[in-house]
């Protein structure tokens, strides 16, 4: 399905009658706690390996923030790629992206030949800076196309302008194998597979305790009590009292985003068909349904109403691109995703048995596949590649005080964000009055001589 053609959608997914509680005592080899893209990615693999697999969710499949993002694929991580190197050395650097792009390809593969319908799949992804950055533009393309066997184009700035009808873009990386996908409706085709596959999926059943020793650990429910030989958290931010100390290292970021009414011609401003996001991750949107716009920007660290900012997504909107006029947000969307201290996800083994598969950050779509495979055979076939992550410990995130901090640095990032902006544009203008200012000197001088 072309880009022209995409649907995507949000909101319920799952009816109450069609969902299956867990009502009487149950043992499996693995019990996944958390029904997001992690948890099933996780008892999905696990599951095609021989595994018998019971995911427990406190809610409904999707709920959060996996069942509500824009869909983009790509290879990496949160923590850019110079600091990934500075802490685990380039060998483990370039091994942990590899496996990034593994599960940026298992995606593509579910989506292009694993039986999940309607994905609306379209190709390109591309990353514009704020601010003009040609010289460091030219180191990363080189570290990425050489280093990381990841390709990677250069745009310069007239390139990036004539696809995108703003001035507030200049350089750009163009990743042509990212793609795009509808989010929601992976999740669910994923669902589906694990369920194919023999996953047991229990919603409105929270984990209300958990007893991780011995061989078979202990999980119990409101209705319920289960036991496994391999207990995996993968429940983010919300996992609470099972795992309140997991919960802890992980900041609560709601992201929000919104898709406008059709626009028809005005999206003419916009002539790529990927995904776009800045340098500096305040904007992150895509043509979707052929000529509307979904927009992803404004964060706070605690939860609202997404319908709430539609106003502000109306305003990103026409900031970066004045030319659209009035428009309206006619659907608003929004989950928490969990940011860890060192911007890394935590995947890998606590202690014997009990496994953590969480902190995906906005990277999330390409991460967890990779993080179902790695779990999945470390439990099953004692495969050691998580302990790629051992350096990226669980780091307390600071409770209350540090949702607090965590807000005003995103604040003030955001402010520098745009100051620099301004300050880019300023100079880019100056530039272009000084070479009139010395074209009109040089014709002057051309006149005179010939006179």
């Amino acid at each position: 399905m072309t880009a022209a053609s995409a649907s995507v959608t949000f909101g319920p997914d799952v009816p109450d009658a069609d969902r299956v509680r867990l009502a009487y005592p149950l043992d499996a080899d693995v019990c996944v706690i958390g029904a997001g893209l992690a948890g099933l990615s996780v008892a999905l693999e696990a599951a095609r390996l021989g595994a018998s697999v019971v995911v427990l969710e406190g809610r409904h499949v999707g709920w959060n923030a996996s069942g509500n993002q824009l869909g983009t694929v790509m290879p990496g991580y949160g923590l850019p790629l110079a600091d990934l190197i500075a802490r685990v050395g380039l060998e483990d650097a370039r091994e942990m992206w590899a496996l990034s792009q593994q599960g940026a390809e298992a995606v593509r593969e579910r989506a292009t030949g694993d039986g999940i319908a309607d994905l609306a799949l379209s190709d390109g992804a591309l990353e514009v800076s704020n601010v003009d950055v040609g010289e460091r533009l030219i180191a990363r393309l080189q570290m990425l196309n050489e280093d990381f066997d990841t390709e990677a184009e250069g745009w310069q700035i007239e390139r990036v302008r004539d696809a995108l009808k703003t001035r507030r873009y200049f350089h750009g990386v163009h990743y042509p194998k990212a793609f795009q996908i509808d989010g929601r409706n992976y999740l669910m085709g994923l669902a589906a597979l694990a369920k194919q596959a023999g996953v047991r999926i229990f919603e409105d059943t929270p984990a209300l305790s958990l007893d991780a020793a011995g061989i078979m650990k202990r999980v119990v429910t409101p209705a319920a009590k289960l036991r496994a030989q391999h207990v995996v958290l993968a429940g983010n931010v919300h996992l609470g009292s099972p795992a309140q100390r997991l919960s802890d290292t992980l900041l609560p970021v709601w992201r929000y985003g919104g898709i406008t009414e059709p626009l028809g011609e005005r999206l003419e401003a916009i002539a790529f068909q990927g995904s776009v996001s800045d340098s500096d991750g305040v904007d992150h949107f895509r043509i979707v349904e052929g000529d509307r716009l979904m927009w992803s920007s404004p964060e706070t660290t605690w939860a609202t109403q997404p319908a709430r900012f539609a106003r502000n997504i109306t305003s990103r909107i026409r900031t970066v691109f004045p030319q659209l006029g009035k428009l309206d947000v006619t659907e608003t969307f929004g989950g928490a995703v969990g940011q860890t201290v060192h911007g890394m996800p935590q995947i890998g083994q606590i202690r014997p048995g009990l496994w953590v598969a969480s902190g995906f950050g906005y990277q999330g779509l390409n991460t967890t596949a990779m993080a179902g495979v790695l779990i999945a055979r470390g439990m099953i076939q004692r495969d050691d590649r998580s302990k790629l992550f051992a350096p990226f410990e669980l780091v307390w995130a600071g409770g209350r005080v540090g949702r607090v901090v965590g807000y005003g640095v995103g604040v003030w990032h955001r402010q520098a964000s745009a100051l620099q902006c301004t300050l880019a544009r300023y100079r880019e203008r100056a530039v272009e009055r000084e070479r009139r200012r010395e074209a009109r000197i040089a014709a002057a001088n051309a006149r005179a001589g010939t006179g």
